[in-house]
């Protein structure tokens, strides 16, 4: 009896400051781990992050100092971490292969949230789609077409393709082609379509209107009417200048000729198929 209490007693003494200490370990990385968290939130908040990330990002510092904590106290009882660490990193490769899209989408989130290409509510064009953007998630985003179709692409798809930000800057310019027939006076053109782009609309003075003379086309002298504007005016104006463009052209008593084609018969193969 009396050595069953000298072998509890010698336990005790040998494990006894050990439990002590990685009691107070747990204690103090728990309290660190919470400062940490708050820190991250707080300091992330400060800088307008994204409220899904913010979130992410704190707890994962937590749980990272947790787990570390955790580790050192089992190595103090003599219990190998190499092994966890193993388990650990086998895990995370096959949970890296088996989500390997989705980490990457994840991934592609992050960098979009970070770089900002465009934000809620504007409007873009990716792979060949083009809508107002709705939403910046995770792993998705969510965008609303012009004819009002919820259109959601992983943001692997959006991060690596060419992004327009039609919504990028506070003024657009508006072009619009135009074709005058080959009889009328180039200058008396150009002096319609100047009175055009001066008559819209919802135009900007600075950069001014601009009539460019871009080629000579099959059945038209080919021209181009260029008018700056508010992004938030680009439609407006777009159909304004189109309609000015028609309405002094027809003033000016100038043509806008469309394609055309001149078919010829051979007398004799006239003859032939009438015989």
């Amino acid at each position: 009896m009396e050595l069953e209490a000298n072998k509890y007693i010698d336990l005790l003494i040998e494990y006894g400051p050990k439990v002590i200490g990685v009691l107070l370990a747990i204690f103090v990385g728990w309290v660190i781990a919470g400062w940490l968290e708050r820190g991250v939130r707080r300091t992330l908040e400060r800088r307008d992050f994204d409220a899904t990330l913010t979130r992410f990002f704190a707890k994962l510092s937590r749980y990272v100092i947790l787990i570390g904590v955790v580790l050192g106290c089992l190595g103090v009882f003599g219990i190998q971490t190499a092994s966890f660490a193993a388990v650990l990193a086998a895990a995370g490769f096959a949970i890296g292969l088996a989500f390997q899209g989705t980490l990457g989408n994840f991934s592609a989130g992050v960098m979009l949230l970070v770089f900002r290409p465009f934000k809620v509510g504007d409007f873009v064009e990716v792979n060949d789609d083009t809508g107002t953007c709705e939403h910046i998630d995770l792993f998705t985003c969510e965008f609303r077409t012009l004819d009002n179709k919820k259109l959601i692409i992983p943001n692997g798809a959006v991060f690596g393709s060419t992004i327009t930000n039609y919504s990028g800057y506070e003024t657009r310019r508006v072009d619009i082609n135009v074709g005058a027939e080959y009889s009328a006076d180039m200058n008396a053109t150009r002096a319609a379509l100047e009175k055009a782009a001066a008559s819209v609309a919802g135009k900007l003075e600075d950069p001014a209107p601009q009539v460019f003379l871009k080629a000579l086309g099959g059945s038209s002298v080919d021209w181009q009417v260029r008018v700056w504007c508010k992004t938030a005016d680009f439609w407006d104006v777009w159909q304004a200048t189109t309609q000015a463009c028609k309405t002094s052209l027809d003033e000016a008593g100038i043509g806008i000729p469309f394609p055309q084609q001149d078919v010829h018969f051979d007398e004799a193969v006239i003859r032939a198929l009438s015989n």
